[in-house]
C-alpha cells in the first residue's frame, strides 16, 4: 500500500516494497526454505506465490501454496504441528526464501521432525584443498 505523508512524499508500505523485490518462476512460484531458528536444522522446503509470501510475513505463522490441492495450506491447521516465524530472507538472486521458524512438532508429513531425516543419498565426500 502506498500513502502519501505531510509532507506529500509518496511513501511505500514496507512489505509491498519487499514483496515487489520478489522473483518467482514460471509458474508463480518460488521455493521457501524452512529453517528452525533455535538448532539451525533444515526442517524442509515448500513453494509460496505471492499471496503465501504476503500471509508469511504479515501474520508470524508460515502459509504455503500446495502444487497438487491448488489450495493455500498455513503448516499446522490441521496436524497441530505449528510454523512461528521468527525471520525471512531472500537470497542474493531474489527467487529463493530463507524462512527460520521456531517449530512446534513434526515439519515434515511424515511425521519426522524434518524432511531430510534419514534420508542421506551416499556421496563422495570432497577433500578441502588450501
Amino acid at each position: 500500500m502506498t500513502t502519501k505523508s505531510e509532507t506529500g512524499r509518496v511513501e511505500i508500505d514496507a512489505t509491498d516494497a519487499a514483496l515487489g523485490r520478489l522473483i518467482f518462476n514460471s509458474k508463480g512460484l518460488m521455493p521457501a526454505i524452512i529453517q528452525d531458528d533455535e538448532s539451525n536444522e533444515v526442517l524442509m522446503l515448500a513453494w509460496m506465490d505471492l499471496e503465501a509470501v504476503r500471509r508469511t510475513i504479515t501474520s508470524g505463522r508460515v502459509t504455503f501454496w500446495s502444487r497438487s490441492r491448488k489450495e493455500y495450506w498455513r503448516k499446522g491447521d490441521t496436524s497441530g504441528h505449528r510454523q512461528y516465524v521468527r525471520s525471512v530472507f531472500l537470497d542474493c538472486d531474489e527467487d529463493t526464501l530463507l524462512v527460520r521458524v521456531i517449530q512446534l512438532g513434526a515439519a515434515c508429513h511424515t511425521g519426522t521432525r524434518s524432511c531430510f531425516t534419514d534420508r542421506e543419498i551416499p556421496a563422495v565426500v570432497g577433500e578441502v584443498e588450501e
